[in-house]
């Protein structure tokens, strides 16, 4: 790493030298340009180089290593506890340490989401290493993407998990120098038609982008077609119109003809809009996220970009990670924790992690499937949030399952496609008085205005084909039919602000699929609209 300073501190005055540059400029710099780029993929290489072979290292020995990992939290501690001081025996660390869940208060602080009592874990040792070897694998598949001036991002918040210092404008980065304008970052990218790849910090802020789009178009065009002083852009700001007059359906290959990827950062609750992107604006692209992050942290790392989307390695040298198996069918605690090596192809598990600064084993509630290994290190696909069940007379329906429920209902209304939901049980807004407990659906649609009766009934329907349990309780009248309403653009933006806002959000915000706060679900409620 001595050398990637080095590097750093060579090449930031040429970085800040190109950004100030004049337009008559641009000729007699483009020989600094392309030694800038060279020299910064250089150290970027060298870096995930470095990275990859400790990475074989240490998932060819899991064990060991994460053993060291432990001792490394146990060491970092503020007080450690004395049976642990100086041990890493797995069993001693699991008998004086049990397994705790979220606490309420951070519950209520995050608005229903589960978080660990984490403290800057967003940007360590397996963010750095995510960062590295996604910037390498991506470059290894789409080799153009890092091109000068291939890439752009759209939204304030970046989809690497560690913010390198500089390279970003070096490997061709387009966008205003440390700017937090959503409109700024979307006018640059919009101003050069050349892009090869498209990032967002999360599928979900890219939705916003794309439908905030289609919404201010006009406005966009003009601010093209107006320009930069002495720069206007009249043919571009043609093109975005033409573009926009089309429709949604691969809007963004219409923009940027030789776009290749989007790179987002996977988190829970994206799956919908990563589904919504790709069936129409994104339409014939790839996506890619460098991990899966979870409660503020990057605990799973994406090596495959031509992979199907969402599978990761969980490192044995990052965060303390443990598997806690589940019950087939129930997803409920079946045996102790197992190390990363110990885990079974096609088993369930949910994410353990232990925090440093607390020597808390959490158990963040995300539950994951092994699907593979990488030397003994299990490769896995995100399946649901423990957290994020409904439950009105013990039926706990599972996000997974609701999800799918709802895809098969919409699915059925036509011309409908799924943006986003959120779920409430009755209780939470005093909608049972006189009936039975029920689930209330917020859901944001994007080619249907109005929800018929029939539409409605649908979901419910489709619920009682996908659990036994909740198809029982509606038989015998314990449970009412599920409550469908359809929420206008901006509502779940509206939201996803007021939960970024909570002192103890982690980025990128998980959204919850089911609200478990009044003042929440009340965000959705004033929007309803059909």
């Amino acid at each position: 790493m001595v050398l990637f300073l080095l590097l750093f501190f060579l090449l930031l005055p040429l970085a800040v030298l190109w950004r100030w540059r004049r337009p008559s400029q641009d000729a007699g710099l483009s020989w600094l340009v392309r030694l800038q780029h060279r020299v910064a993929w250089g150290a970027l290489r060298w870096a995930a180089a470095w990275q990859r072979k400790s990475l074989a290292q240490s998932t060819l020995h899991a064990g060991q290593s994460q053993q060291r990992a432990l001792r490394r939290c146990l060491q970092g501690a503020q007080s450690p506890r004395r049976p642990l001081r100086g041990s890493t025996d797995i069993g001693i660390f699991r008998n004086h340490l049990p397994l705790t869940k979220a606490s309420q208060l951070q519950e209520e602080e995050s608005g229903g989401q589960l978080l660990p009592p984490t403290s800057n874990q967003y940007r360590g040792e397996a963010s750095l290493q995510a960062t590295l070897l996604g910037l390498a694998a991506l470059k290894k598949t789409y080799p153009e993407v890092l091109a000068p001036e291939g890439t752009a991002r759209v939204t304030p918040s970046s989809p690497w998990p560690y913010p390198l210092p500089w390279p970003w404008h070096a490997l061709g980065q387009l966008g205003p120098a440390g700017t937090k304008d959503p409109r700024a970052l979307l006018l640059e990218a919009l101003r050069s038609p050349g892009l090869r790849a498209l990032e967002a910090g999360t599928a979900v802020e890219l939705l916003d982008v794309f439908l905030g789009l289609e919404a201010d178009g006009e406005e966009l065009a003009e601010a093209i077609a107006a320009g930069n002083p002495g720069a206007p852009l009249p043919r571009r700001a043609a093109e975005l119109r033409e573009a926009l007059e089309q429709g949604p359906r691969g809007l963004a290959l219409r923009l940027w003809p030789k776009l290749q990827v989007v790179v987002t950062l996977d988190a829970g609750g994206q799956a919908e809009a990563v589904a919504a992107l790709g069936a129409l604006w994104c339409q014939g692209l790839a996506f890619f996220s460098p991990a899966y992050a979870a409660s503020g942290g990057a605990l799973g790392l994406s090596l495959w970009p031509e992979q199907p989307h969402g599978l990761y390695l969980l490192p044995p040298g990052g965060p303390f990670i443990e598997l806690l198996p589940l019950k087939e069918g129930t997803r409920e605690e079946a045996a102790p924790t197992v190390l990363l090596a110990e885990a079974q192809k096609g088993k369930e598990y949910e994410l353990v992690l232990t925090d440093h600064t607390s020597l808390t084993r959490c158990r963040l509630g995300d539950v994951v499937q092994v699907v593979g290994a990488y030397n003994q290190c299990p490769v896995v696909r995100f399946i649901c949030r423990l957290g994020q069940t409904l439950s009105v007379r013990g039926e706990d329906t599972g996000e997974d399952v609701f999800s799918e429920a709802l895809g098969q209902a919409v699915g059925q209304w036509p011309g409908a496609r799924l943006l986003d939901h959120g779920c409430v049980e009755s209780s939470i807004l005093d909608s049972s008085e006189g009936s039975a407990p029920h689930y209330e659906v917020f859901v944001a649609l994007k080619g249907l205005r109005n929800l018929s009766e029939e539409n409605r009934d649908k979901l419910d329907h489709c619920l009682q084909e996908a659990s036994a349990r909740y198809k029982s309780l509606r038989f015998r009248g314990s449970v009412g039919p599920a409550q469908v309403h359809l929420v206008g653009w901006g509502a779940f933006r509206e939201l996803r602000a007021a939960l970024a806002a909570c002192p103890s959000a982690p980025f990128p915000p998980e959204m919850p699929r089911v609200l478990k706060h009044r003042y929440l679900a009340q965000y959705l409620q004033r929007r309803v609209v059909s």
